[in-house]
């Protein structure tokens, strides 16, 4: 089964996300450059802190916990530096750490060398530097696991809908490098099965069709800054995570459909060549 991902630094909604089948708390500490590549535009913005993963790694006790840290970057006048801030993470209790948009293989090597086998690593792939980089990226040692930003790498490319990545063949190409190295991988998000610009059903075969590994349970998927009733959050996770794991056991029987009935048919000769 996939692994859902949902982005809070609000502890009820994380032991809600937990207790109704969401496998990785995200928390999302990304903030530098991030309102100038994406301006204007109707995206989540969160600028978690340290204080918020402590507080998540508190209040779940089956689920990880995923921190996406800044980009690479030196000390600032407002702010730590990468490595104090990948430190403070995982002595918050960050199991994995997830590096954004980096476009050099030595950005990627700096980064695991200040994760330093402390917590699990995850490369989010979002820009076409990194997209071209990929085979050296991942002869790095220490990546365990990337994902694929569909929303930061279609605005690089000038593209209208992130999902066009998906329409035309660059995830299937990213994914087959990734899959070659036996790295598990995920990209972008999914709304409920029926909502979102396009139906969350639709993006969740092409993850089984390509052998992802994970995926982000969107906003639009429960908004907790518009529902912030508990039971009513509840009720959201409960029935739209069923759903997703309905339609993946379905997904999983298409999947074996035909190797199933290959291995009938030879059953069934078998069979018909000892009775004679």
């Amino acid at each position: 089964m996939l692994k859902l991902m949902y982005i809070t630094n609000k502890p009820w909604v994380a032991r809600i996300a937990e207790e109704t089948g969401v496998d990785w708390i995200f928390v999302d500490m990304e903030f530098i450059g991030k309102d100038e590549r994406q301006a204007g535009l109707d995206t989540v913005k969160n600028h978690h802190t340290i204080e918020d993963v402590a507080r998540i790694r508190a209040s779940v006790s089956k689920a990880k916990v995923l921190v996406r840290v800044n980009p690479i970057h030196p000390e600032l006048p407002d702010y730590m530096s990468s490595e104090t801030e990948i430190d403070r993470a995982i002595a918050s209790g960050a199991d994995i750490v997830m590096l954004p948009f980096f476009k050099t293989v030595a950005e990627v090597r700096q980064f695991i060398a200040m994760v330093n086998g402390r917590a699990q690593t995850c490369l989010l792939v979002e820009t076409p530097q990194a997209a071209l980089l990929l085979d050296e990226i991942l002869e790095v040692p220490g990546i365990d696991m990337i994902h694929i930003g569909l929303n930061d790498l279609h605005l690089a490319l000038g593209m209208k809908f992130m999902f066009e990545l998906l329409a035309d063949g660059t995830v299937e190409r990213l994914a087959a490098k990734i899959k070659a190295k036996g790295l598990p991988f995920g990209f972008g998000g999914i709304a409920t099965l029926d909502g979102g610009a396009m139906p969350g059903s639709m993006v969740l075969k092409e993850h089984y069709r390509l052998g992802s590994s994970m995926v982000i349970v969107s906003r639009s998927f429960c908004n907790t800054d518009k529902v912030t009733d508990p039971e009513a959050v509840r009720r959201i996770f409960a029935n739209g995570i069923a759903d997703i794991r309905r339609l993946e056991a379905e997904a999983q029987a298409a999947a074996t459909y035909f190797t199933d009935n290959q291995r009938a048919v030879k059953g069934s000769v078998q069979s018909i060549i000892q009775s004679k």
